[in-house]
């Protein structure tokens, strides 16, 4: 029973996208045009080590559901406005970059628990991706989200292209990718 006070591993889903055009008509006038961003989250699972092995305490089973997406932050703005999103959710990436080395305490149904936290970003789409990482967003005339290298660049060379990433990043992010860990589906 020692392992009931923890500590506990929680792999949050990160996921930020546009939600379109929200544009409401104010009294008899034309619609005012806005757009929003939703930034969320989503518990993907918590376990907890007993001994050398990992005992799996949640696991959720629809990791693309609406019903287990949990709103962080909803605001007006475009999702290519980078200065926009940046001024907003800096205070949100400096709390998660702080969980990431910390552990947070609780105490619950008097045991003292020990909470650590793994974030995933698997929930970005490709636009906020590349806006995040200072590329185009999409139809832009880079060639792909790994490379610097633009359309025209990459039809007259094919060889070399500048990936913006180190190897282990991109085997770290394909292995997410190839093995879909948290059961991830398309739609």
């Amino acid at each position: 029973e020692d392992y009931l006070n923890g500590p506990f591993t929680v792999v949050v889903k990160e996921s930020c996208d546009g939600m379109g055009d929200v544009s409401e008509k104010h009294g008899s006038g034309p619609a005012v045009p806005e757009k929003a961003v939703r930034f969320s989250f989503t518990i993907m699972r918590i376990t907890v080590a007993q001994g050398s092995q990992e005992v799996k305490v949640f696991e959720e089973a629809k990791p693309n559901s609406e019903l287990c997406c949990k709103p962080l932050c909803l605001m007006l703005a475009d999702e290519s406005d980078h200065e926009t999103l940046t001024a907003i959710l800096s205070p949100l990436i400096a709390e998660r970059e702080a969980m990431k080395t910390s552990q947070l305490k609780l105490e619950m149904g008097g045991i003292q628990r020990t909470f650590q936290f793994i974030f995933r970003g698997t929930g970005y789409d490709e636009k906020l991706v590349r806006e995040v990482e200072g590329l185009e967003a999409s139809g832009s005339v880079y060639i792909c989200t790994l490379c610097d290298a633009t359309r025209l660049e990459a039809s007259q060379n094919l060889v070399f292209h500048s990936i913006t990433r180190s190897h282990s990043e991109n085997l770290q992010r394909y292995e997410v990718w190839r093995s879909n860990p948290y059961h991830e589906s398309v739609e």
